[in-house]
């Protein structure tokens, strides 16, 4: 309905502004009609459109307010898990999303929960409509041949866009912002310093007296980069940058055309696929081959079989980027080198990868980046135990599977155990924070060397 009053709305200022062109004012006019006519829609239609988005956060508990206060609530509970049930299921039945309830209760609201909900829808309704009639009609008076209705109708596309700009940073403060609040509330209960340099970990014996002693990170913290940073890039360095170099310098274009979009897919895999893959098929294998080695204990839940199948997932991310740097790189500089004697190889190695360093180091610091906050192939393939080991073969947990398995269930969001995750997740976010920074400088340092 609002969008429909704003078509009325361009329309009316379009037809006005174009009948001051027939008149004899065409040369006084300063816009075009049909952006006379998108500036009264915007008005009409902006103002009335941010209503109903405050509009219906808020609506919500005003229902349920006026729900609260009519007869039927009377036998409600008080306060808790059940009061809130009994709500939510009143609510769905009002909707028309529920059928049936548990509770009683619940099919005595549902009508006052439909009065309320249409009495609302109503009122929003309206007032929508006032304030797009209204803008509308301030905007409308406005259209006159000498009104600059171009400028202002930019002006107002520009501030669209940079509040759309503007959205990625805003959520990103609001991420932080959330994790510094429940980060600072567990640090005033666990001292930052056992947090960060203790080697126990066992939220699950937690002592009243010092809860410090059993939530030290730095097993999560080695387990996170020995599977993520080391045995993952083991994995996608070598075979990203490789299948890049083939694909650009030695695959005929038949083959280019069918093999880089293979590979690309993937990174659509989801990652809970990747999961079961690693589960089923990677870690049992990884554990038969550890005990022909003879390694007796070896276990399917290994850091060598989460790490290896996150290597796999993020060859695309090294190779895609790796293979548009080395693309490119001026073909003159690839000519002249093979022109003064040298091999494809030799010029593969001294002239293209020094020249595309800054392309294939953002596709390798992406790669990190993603393997570092994976979540789902950690779950499903490596296992809960904190230690600190170099032996490939043995159990190693992450940050991201710890966070995981401290928030699943029922557990109060106000003790250490909970907490935790919070700054587990804070801590994981200054570290990509921190190798974004240094990504790029290396990057700026080596892109103005080859400038």
């Amino acid at each position: 309905m609002i969008l429909g009053l704003g078509l009325i709305a361009w329309l009316t200022a379009r037809a006005r502004a174009a009948r001051f062109a027939r008149v004899g004012n065409a040369k006084r006019l300063h816009s075009l009609p049909g952006q006379h006519g998108w500036y009264v829609a915007t008005w009409a239609v902006v103002p009335a459109l941010i209503f109903l988005v405050v509009w219906g956060s808020l609506s919500p508990s005003l229902v349920t307010e006026q729900v609260l206060q009519s007869p039927a609530a009377a036998q409600l509970p008080a306060f808790g898990f059940e009061r809130d049930t009994i709500l939510a299921e009143a609510r769905s039945i009002a909707e028309g999303s529920s059928y049936g309830a548990f509770y009683p209760e619940s099919e005595a609201l549902a009508p006052a929960y439909e009065s309320a909900i249409g009495r609302y829808n109503w009122m929003g309704t309206g007032i929508a409509l006032i304030l797009a009639f209204a803008f509308g009609l301030f905007a409308y008076t406005r259209v006159k041949p000498d009104f600059r209705a171009r400028t202002r109708f930019e002006r107002a596309v520009m501030i669209l866009l940079l509040v759309a700009s503007l959205i990625a940073i805003l959520t990103t403060l609001g991420i932080f912002l959330s994790l510094v609040f429940e980060s600072f509330r567990f640090f005033q209960m666990v001292p930052i310093t056992d947090f960060l340099f203790g080697t126990n970990w066992s939220p699950q014996v937690i002592r009243a007296d010092d809860p410090g002693e059993t939530l030290g990170a730095v097993p999560l913290f080695w387990g996170t980069f020995f599977i993520g940073a080391v045995i993952a890039m083991l994995v996608a360095i070598p075979f990203g940058l490789m299948s890049a170099i083939y694909l650009t310098q030695y695959a005929p274009p038949r083959v280019r055309t069918w093999m880089k979009p293979i590979l690309e897919i993937l990174a659509g895999v989801p990652t809970v696929v990747y999961g079961y893959f690693a589960a089923l098929t990677v870690a049992p294998f990884i554990r038969d081959i550890a005990v022909s080695f003879g390694y007796t204990y070896a276990s399917s839940e290994s850091a060598l079989a989460a790490g290896v199948v996150m290597g796999i997932m993020i060859i695309p991310f090294v190779s895609s980027m790796a293979d548009d740097s080395i693309a490119a790189v001026p073909t003159a500089m690839r000519d002249g080198s093979l022109a003064m004697g040298a091999t494809t190889s030799e010029t593969i190695k001294k002239v293209l990868l020094p020249a595309a360093l800054p392309g294939v180091v953002a596709g390798i610091l992406l790669a990190v980046s993603r393997a570092i906050g994976e979540t789902m192939i950690v779950v499903m393939a490596a296992s809960g135990a904190a230690t600190i080991s170099l032996n490939p073969f043995e159990s190693a947990t992450t940050v991201t599977k710890q966070i995981v398995d401290l928030l699943t269930g029922e557990t109060a969001f106000d003790s250490p155990k909970t907490l935790a995750a919070f700054a587990l997740g804070l801590t994981l976010f200054m570290i990509t924070f921190v190798l974004n920074i240094v990504a790029l400088r290396v990057v700026k340092k080596y892109r103005e060397a080859y400038e």
